[in-house]
């Protein structure tokens, strides 16, 4: 069984799946209520009582500028822990620049690192022309593409507040010269005992590209934070080999707060 994707595809899951310092240096936008310059979100990925790897999710403190144009950025980083980095090497680093006004991405990059296995991606997105221009080739781009990392962001800033069960929302991804058809469904409201309290949630069903990782297109289900920040709480994932499970251990800079109970 090839093993290649596993690192990236955790990270993905959760992306296709604030302080007030931070929150006052945030330009009041159409498009972004959700998410603050500075926030961080920290996840552990364990299996049963095994903490496999750590993921970091953060938004930069400062607004930098893409082709003259000030972008969010936004970095995702995932590294396999102790005995299971042996096992399996996984250390792979996301970036993407949102456009603050549209929330579309204007840049994207990755750098994975898994055992041998090594990929690296650069585009930068032309939405009026419909393109990517990678360091090799172009890729054709529907309106509204999104990346594995600021689909997340996008998401979040969707209003979920007269959504019905079943409902689904698709969504284009772009991954490495590609573009997936995608989307996920809304299961309705839960309320979970996480690492960071007890939180109420909604319950998603994104779909994802079945390969040698997943077992079927439905098998992530994951939770965000039923509030104006919904930051993802836990993800769920059957794959080949088994499940694991993704849960949020640490937040720093959220734009709202967190809806405990």
């Amino acid at each position: 069984m090839k093993m290649k994707k596993y690192g990236a595809e955790i990270v993905a899951c959760l992306f296709v799946l604030s302080a007030m310092g931070f929150q006052n240096k945030t330009k009041e936008f159409d498009k972004n209520k959700s998410f603050a310059l500075g926030e961080r979100l920290e996840f552990r990925v364990h299996y049963g009582l095994i903490n496999a790897a750590r993921i970091t999710l953060q938004v930069h403190k400062d607004l930098v500028k893409i082709k003259g144009k000030e972008s969010y950025k936004i970095t995702a980083d995932g590294k396999t822990l102790g005995g299971f980095y042996y096992l399996y090497k996984v250390k792979d680093h996301f970036e993407s620049y949102l456009n603050p006004e549209t929330l579309l991405p204007l840049k994207y990059y990755k750098k994975v690192r898994e055992n041998k296995y090594r990929s690296e991606d650069l585009v930068f997105y032309d939405h009026a022309k419909g393109v990517a221009h990678g360091q090799k080739e172009k890729t054709a781009i529907p309106a509204q593409v999104q990346d594995v990392v600021s689909a997340l962001y996008y998401a979040r800033n969707l209003d979920f507040s007269k959504a019905k069960i079943g409902q689904n929302f698709p969504i284009d991804i772009y991954l490495d010269q590609k573009v997936y058809k995608l989307g996920f469904t809304y299961l309705g409201k839960e309320t979970l005992q996480s690492d960071i309290g007890k939180i109420r949630c909604l319950k998603m069903r994104p779909q994802v590209v079945k390969d040698e990782i997943f077992e079927s297109e439905d098998a992530l289900t994951f939770w965000v934070s039923d509030d104006e920040n919904k930051i993802p709480i836990r993800v769920k994932a059957k794959i080949w080999v088994g499940s694991f499970k993704i849960d949020l251990t640490k937040v720093e800079n959220l734009r709202h707060p967190l809806n405990k109970l």
